[in-house]
């Protein structure tokens, strides 16, 4: 048998709904549910090795050639970039980007220069670029939700799902930046030396998308 395809998941959310597609296709996935703290486990009969990750590290790992393919959140691919194809939309971990601030408030107004805060300072920067608007970016690692509220800026762009807790918190989304889904990437070194093994695995699970 061949060596296996190495793929990396983003641990939870989207690992669970991968898991979820893996056995839509028909594949043995009791190890991945039996996993215990193991961080590499075997899918034998798709001669699949899954490797368990946070979702930066999914991109490094396809990125240096750890591993083949990767499904990552187009979140986490736009804040990064990379060398790597993108090739197919998962549908799930369906979300999007938003700029978002307190309610009420006419955020495009007036000349002042707006600080933003901000997971992704990356994104941000490119969002505001191509409006020509400068602005000023703070980099938040918790509840982003909470910069506006205590003063620190004008505005967030982060992550909404249903939006819920924006409005517990007295915000609105002022404009939607970006849809987010998962995503499959693949190595651009095995996209060309395992080229009938990826495609063929690309291929069945895009049959049942």
């Amino acid at each position: 048998m061949t060596k296996p395809i190495r793929i990396a998941l983003t641990k939870g959310r989207l690992e669970k709904d991968t898991v979820a597609l893996f056995e839509k296709l028909g594949f043995d996935c009791t190890q991945l549910h039996n996993k215990g703290r193991k961080l590499i486990l075997q899918v034998p009969d798709a001669n699949l090795e899954v490797v368990l990750a946070k979702a930066a590290d999914v991109i490094t790992y396809v990125e240096h050639g750890v591993c083949d393919l990767g499904v990552v959140g187009k979140d986490t691919i736009m804040e990064h970039g990379g060398s790597f194809f993108e090739i197919t939309d998962l549908g799930f971990g369906r979300c999007r980007f938003a700029l978002c601030g307190p309610e009420g408030r006419d955020f495009y107004g007036g000349y002042a220069v707006k600080t933003i805060a901000s997971k992704y300072p990356g994104v941000t920067r490119r969002f505001f670029a191509g409006k020509g608007m400068d602005i000023q970016i703070v980099k938040i690692e918790g509840s982003v939700e909470l910069a506006p509220l205590l003063g620190l800026s004008d505005a967030i762009v982060d992550i909404v799902e249903t939006g819920s807790t924006l409005r517990e918190n007295g915000l609105e989304v002022y404009e939607d930046v970006a849809p987010i889904s998962a995503r499959v990437i693949v190595n651009t070194a095995s996209i060309k030396l395992r080229k009938q093994e990826i495609e063929g695995l690309i291929a069945r699970i895009e049959a049942v998308l």
